[in-house]
């Protein structure tokens, strides 16, 4: 196989910011010549997905600035400083739900948008869960929704769902669940 890496020749931070950084890089690619790459740096992630013992998904409605738009998502955030995967799901999980969960198993992983971001997201399936109060952050406005994981699955295809890691997590909770 080809060798397609490309080898970094210089980079300059051109922005930091209080959740990413931009970066603009030069690049030299296996054909020899050179190109210039923009890369959003942003810390890691998660996305739970939380079922409950009725079998119904808790997702979050929340209105997204830059699409201009209230999506229906997974609860999930950006990872804290030296904060492990699993901690920062179950931290997300009840400042967005306010539940907790007495099983927690990591499902998936995937980057959200490789051609411009090194945003690394963790899924995790959530169960067994307790309520409790919610505790969102103080700029974060969110409203839980309960839906049947078939009624879930089915607002992917109908558009209704189109936020990317929550479509990741609730196919791959619901192959997960369905073996």
């Amino acid at each position: 196989m080809k060798d397609l890496k490309e080898t970094t020749i210089s980079s300059k931070r051109v922005y930091e910011g209080k959740i990413l950084n931009l970066r603009v890089d030069r690049v030299l690619l296996p054909n020899g010549k050179e190109s210039g790459r923009e890369v959003v740096e942003f810390s890691e992630a998660v996305a739970i997905v939380p079922i409950a013992e009725d079998g119904k998904v808790l997702l979050v409605t929340q209105y997204r600035y830059p699409v201009g738009d209230v999506l229906l998502e997974a609860p999930a955030g950006k990872m804290d400083p030296k904060e492990d995967p699993e901690t920062c799901a179950r931290r997300e999980l009840q400042e967005e739900t306010g539940y907790t969960a007495g099983s927690l198993e990591k499902i998936c992983e995937f980057y959200t948008t490789p051609g411009f971001t090194n945003e690394l997201m963790h899924v995790f399936l959530a169960q067994e869960l307790t309520p409790g109060e919610q505790n969102p952050d103080e700029d974060e406005f969110v409203q839980v929704e309960a839906v049947s994981l078939q009624d879930a699955i089915a607002m992917i295809y109908n558009g209704k769902i189109r936020d990317g890691k929550t479509i990741a997590g609730l196919l791959a909770a619901y192959n997960m669940l369905k073996e």
